[in-house]
């Protein structure tokens, strides 16, 4: 399958979505950052001098993904009608997992909006956090699922937090 942002002599394009059909179109990605137990129980406790910091990077991603099209060249602007960001502190891996999904009708697909939503809301966490601990590590950003459109509706699989990453397959979703 061809790259679809490269015409016939191989220039950079936006791809013609005119002709395509407006349609319910879902995406879901994921991503954690990695922090001292010390770091996530200051962020828990509500003891930050910065405020709330998950309440922030919640609203950091709402921003990114409306916002996407202006980070990334050849992206559509799209009216997105649903973005929905859960931070889940997780105590056990000293870590906050952020999933973003994100909904339009509209003629292309919102995976990157939901990409670039999970990556902000990790790194206003990181903003707020750093002068705490410097170390920490945002890991494992990935699209989860994709629904709608030509091309149907995708799965990823794989276990996000265990030792080593998971190789992710292509798994179509039969309707």
């Amino acid at each position: 399958m061809p790259l679809t942002h490269f015409d016939q002599d191989g220039a950079a394009h936006m791809v013609d979505v005119g002709d395509k059909v407006a349609t319910l179109r879902r995406a879901m990605a994921e991503g954690w950052i990695r922090m001292l137990p010390t770091t996530l129980e200051l962020i828990l406790s509500g003891g930050h001098r910065k405020g709330d910091v998950l309440g922030v990077a919640r609203i950091a991603g709402i921003m990114a993904a409306k916002r996407a099209s202006d980070l990334i060249p050849l992206c559509h602007p799209i009216s997105l009608t649903r973005v929905a960001i859960d931070l889940e502190p997780q105590r056990e891996h000293a870590a906050v997992r952020c999933c973003a999904t994100v909904e339009t009708r509209g003629p292309t697909g919102v995976e990157i909006e939901a990409l670039c939503a999970v990556q902000i809301s990790l790194l206003t966490i990181y903003d707020m956090c750093k002068a705490v601990d410097r170390g920490m590590s945002i890991e494992r950003v990935r699209l989860l699922e994709k629904v709608g459109g030509r091309s149907g509706h995708w799965v990823s699989d794989g276990d996000p937090v265990a030792g080593t990453p998971e190789t992710t397959r292509d798994a179509r979703v039969s309707k």
